[in-house]
């Protein structure tokens, strides 16, 4: 089974479906990021690792059109984001799963699922996670943290996204429930869409992922290939922790 059944054109594999360049940001006179360059194709995961605070959550806002940058461009899926109309980017091909997975909790399940999908799109979300057919008629806050992450993770992966936003899929959820839902994303990349993943987890981020970026007070200060990074445990341990080996 796939993931994704697409309604929209299939952007090519190996397109340039992010690009950022130069871009700063942040809230009020706080600046989160500073000079960022980033950028993610079509058919690979790229992750975004690095310590609490260091911009990616602020990352993943600004691409989806939540916040505006200060500074610098950023082009999705060949136009600038809508800042301030999410449903503009959710309709161009963007899906974004946030931290708090964004389900409302006094709707049910399938009301959940049916506010930003067809019937087609809702079987396809329970396809992918038949676990929720049984809860269907469930409210949304009564469900566990697990399965509120397969209800926003189905709802998302049902929208047939061009680009997939996930941020701290495995926050507060038990190993089991993690190594259920991460590899989601990596199928997604396969069957086309480009993936932007903030984890916390980093081996497990860097397991899935094609190429990474870490962040530390909102600069990029180590890139490249997953497996390089996973390989070099010393250069993360010092981009997260500031040191180095003697």
């Amino acid at each position: 089974m796939t993931l994704m059944r697409r309604r929209r054109p299939q952007v090519d594999k190996g397109a340039l479906v992010l690009s950022m360049a130069g871009v700063d940001a942040g809230y009020g006179q706080s600046t989160v990021l500073r000079n960022l360059d980033l950028e993610v194709r079509a058919g690979e995961v790229v992750s975004l690792i690095g310590p609490n605070g260091a911009g990616k959550t602020t990352t993943l806002l600004m691409i989806s059109g939540l916040l505006a940058p200060g500074a610098g461009s950023i082009e999705v899926l060949g136009s600038s984001p809508p800042t301030g109309h999410p449903h503009r980017s959710s309709h161009a091909g963007v899906a974004h799963v946030p931290e708090n997975r964004g389900v409302l909790h006094q709707l049910t399940v399938r009301e959940n699922l049916g506010l930003s999908l067809d019937k087609q799109g809702v079987e396809v979300a329970f396809d992918l996670f038949p676990e929720l057919v049984p809860l269907a008629s469930r409210r949304a806050g009564l469900l566990s943290g697990g399965e509120q992450q397969m209800l926003a993770l189905g709802r998302a992966l049902a929208s047939r996204p061009s680009l997939l936003l996930l941020d701290e899929m495995s926050l507060g959820l038990a190993p089991v429930i993690v190594d259920r839902l991460l590899p989601f994303a990596r199928r997604a990349a396969d069957e086309g869409a480009g993936v932007v993943l903030v984890e916390q987890h980093t081996d497990r981020a860097l397991s899935i992922s094609d190429r990474a970026y870490v962040l530390v007070h909102g600069e990029v200060v180590l890139s490249g290939p997953a497996q390089e990074l996973m390989d070099q445990q010393h250069l993360l341990d010092a981009a997260f922790f500031g040191y180095t080996e003697e």
